[in-house]
């Protein structure tokens, strides 16, 4: 017999509705908005509905020198996306046997979750100005005469974000290879495979899918990060930090259609991370069943 719900469940599932409504809320509130008329402001009621903003945008005439923004953040991305997956699958690789500081080694590379993210930037900013000073005093003339600063958005900028991307991707390579079955590596080994064909016909395509995982934390995280940025980017701001700035400026629904545009390019490599993941997935179960076929 069918019993009917409690009291307790609808009481729960509207707070869960309105916990949804109130992480969601706000994003949706400025996705509508952004889609303002002409002559539409910043709140309620939509004044016509238009591409308007968008336009405004891209040509640069709202915001100044989005387009640079949008690609200093997209390539920092990219590459962060990069050394976050490589770094991370080589540490999940080598901690797969005991070697002499490798739990020293592990609490430290993930010791920047726990530190404040203000805190890493300055004291990433503190490193750089005192390697300024360092190579204005004893570097070559030709060289301290040029030197501006060091910092930058590949170099002190690149060491800000990787504190926070690695250690997420660690900490997921690390899960995925300690429930590996080694026997498939057994396996391929006692049918000749040498260590490099076993890595990249048995351990990788089993992997995959965490690693495109890692990647997708990489890019995401880097995209979205803006306060490990705040005194590591050197002299150009990424996206977000241009979009923080202008919190308290702009006056149209041109920061509506920025926030939209970020949103979209996060939810656009979720998709594809997540597509791969699914074709790599298809994939590996018809092979699976073309090999108990066989």
């Amino acid at each position: 017999m069918n019993e009917g719900r409690s009291f307790a469940f609808y009481a729960l599932a509207a707070f869960f509705g309105l916990y949804v409504l109130f992480l969601y809320g706000p994003m949706i509130v400025i996705f509508i908005l952004s889609f303002q008329g002409p002559t539409g402001g910043l709140t309620f009621p939509l004044v016509g509905v238009s591409l308007h903003w968008f336009y405004r945008l891209w040509e640069g005439n709202g915001i100044v020198d989005i387009t640079g923004a949008f690609k200093r953040s997209l390539e920092l991305g990219i590459v962060v996306m990069i050394l976050t997956v490589v770094l991370s699958l080589s540490a999940g690789l080598a901690f797969r046997k005991r070697f002499l500081g490798a739990n020293l080694l592990f609490y430290v590379a993930i010791a920047s979750l726990i530190v404040p993210s203000i805190v890493t930037s300055l004291g990433i900013a503190l490193e750089f100005r005192m390697l300024d000073d360092f190579l204005k005093a004893n570097a070559p003339d030709w060289i301290a005469d040029s030197l501006t600063t060091t910092m930058g958005m590949f170099t002190s900028g690149l060491g800000a974000h990787l504190t926070w991307t690695l250690p997420f991707g660690l900490l997921v390579m690390f899960a995925i290879f300690n429930r590996f079955d080694s026997r498939y590596e057994e396996a391929a080994r006692d049918l000749g495979a040498t260590p490099w064909q076993t890595l990249r016909h048995v351990v990788l395509p089993i992997v995959l899918p965490s690693v495109i995982g890692v990647g997708l934390f990489g890019f995401t995280l880097s995209w979205d990060e803006i306060a490990r940025s705040s005194q590591a980017m050197g002299e150009h701001n990424t996206l977000p930090m241009e979009l923080q700035a202008l919190t308290t400026t702009v006056t149209t629904p041109d920061i509506y259609a920025l926030g939209t545009s970020t949103t979209a390019v996060s939810f656009a490599v979720i998709a594809v991370a997540l597509g791969a993941i699914a074709i790599l997935r298809a994939r590996q179960a018809r092979h699976g069943s073309d090999a108990g076929q066989a």
